[in-house]
């Protein structure tokens, strides 16, 4: 027998009548394009021209340091390493971080220089030292952009400094912002350290959020004339992590306060939390033609949702699956939905799957549940 396609629906959460206040819209930003997110669930909370290419400057070394950090993992480099500074490292133009050609520096130091200082020169010497080239470094740069899902972005150096083809999104910079988080945490910790010192030449972290509010422990700032001054920020409170991008503000203070506006908006009006954890059973039904009669299900990975501060009373979760669920089932198969919904709106919806494999059972078990299922058609 086949099995149905009729559904069963199981409540999880009931919903309240009473909703939760409505959100005021979110501030207004001074700058060309800006994103907000949830950094755990990607949820974006505000935007605006979040998929404009506009120029990245410095935010470019972000992206020198991820691939960077891929090598270490990978084996391929080491934090030891001593990297050649090129005529070429010592000599490009902009921010520095002093260091000389001809002398060797630990890559370690580098990679502080890039972040913390937003040192080119060190950015160029890290390019090199991993690809050979800034060139061959510009295609790493991108190959790993569109592994991580970085759609719109075309990097064609390690620093940022102008090149009328070297463009990026607010949108995929918030995509490289969680990655590095989630993947790279140790890393990570870098972009919060608020100076470094190299060759008796002591700089303070570019991103002056990191004394403004002690919240923020990253990410980083860029600035020429083309972008205008840009800032990546993250912070963390009471477990959430939102992540912001504000690009083409008007100078230094601009795209502090906004970025401020936008996280005391977003932690005010948006809570995460965890609503199911993938080790437990949301649900146990009937299994036709198995050695067992009950089939247990679940998820296969946490389910994490942003929603309205307030509003977690007012979710409401349903579980559906096929009235009639038949053996042999494999442990991980898809047999139903779980679907989270506020007010009516779809938040999330992700399988539902057996917790346990359940083979066929015996000619005889088969035959009465034959029998079983053929009466209940009947109905009364």
């Amino acid at each position: 027998m086949q099995v149905r396609n009729s559904l069963f629906t199981f409540f999880l959460i009931s919903a309240l009548t009473i909703c939760a206040a409505p959100i005021p819209q979110a501030p207004s930003i001074a700058a060309k394009g800006y994103v907000l997110i949830d950094a755990s669930t990607g949820k974006v909370l505000s935007e605006f021209n979040g998929d404009e290419l506009l120029p990245p400057a410095s935010l470019t070394k972000i992206m020198t340091s991820y691939v960077a950090a891929v090598e270490i993992r990978e084996g391929r480099i080491n934090l030891a390493d001593q990297v050649p500074i090129s005529v070429k490292a010592w000599r490009t133009p902009g921010s520095k971080t002093f260091v000389r050609e001809g002398t060797s520096v630990s890559l370690s130091d580098l990679l502080r220089g890039v972040i913390i200082q937003s040192g080119n020169d060190a950015s160029v010497a890290v390019a090199e030292y991993i690809a050979g080239s800034e060139e061959a470094f510009a295609g790493m740069m991108n190959q790993h952009a569109e592994d991580i899902g970085m759609t719109r972005t075309d990097f064609r150096n390690s620093t940022g400094l102008p090149d009328r083809e070297h463009l990026t999104t607010a949108r995929d910079l918030v995509t490289l912002v969680r990655s590095l988080i989630s993947e790279f945490p140790d890393h990570y910790k870098i972009y919060s350290e608020r100076e470094f010192t190299y060759g008796g030449i002591r700089q303070n972290n570019r991103n002056r959020l990191l004394w403004r509010d002690k919240t923020v422990d990253g990410v980083k700032t860029g600035m020429t004339k083309d972008a205008g001054f840009c800032l990546v920020a993250s912070a963390m409170r009471e477990g959430m992590r939102l992540v912001s991008v504000v690009m083409g503000a008007t100078d230094d203070e601009t795209r502090m306060r906004e970025t401020q506006k936008l996280f005391q908006w977003g932690f005010r009006y948006f809570e995460t939390q965890t609503l199911f954890e993938p080790n437990i059973s949301l649900q146990k039904t009937r299994i036709y033609y198995g050695e067992k009669e009950e089939l247990e299900l679940g998820i296969e990975e946490k389910l994490i949702l942003t929603f309205p501060r307030g509003s977690y009373e007012d979710l409401e979760s349903e579980i559906d699956f096929p009235s009639i669920i038949e053996a042999p089932i494999q442990i991980g198969q898809k047999i139903g939905e779980l679907r989270v919904n506020l007010d009516g709106r779809e938040l999330a919806s992700v399988p539902l799957i057996a917790r346990s494999a359940v083979l066929e059972a015996g000619f005889f078990s088969r035959a009465s549940d034959a029998i079983e299922l053929f009466f209940s058609d009947l109905g009364e």
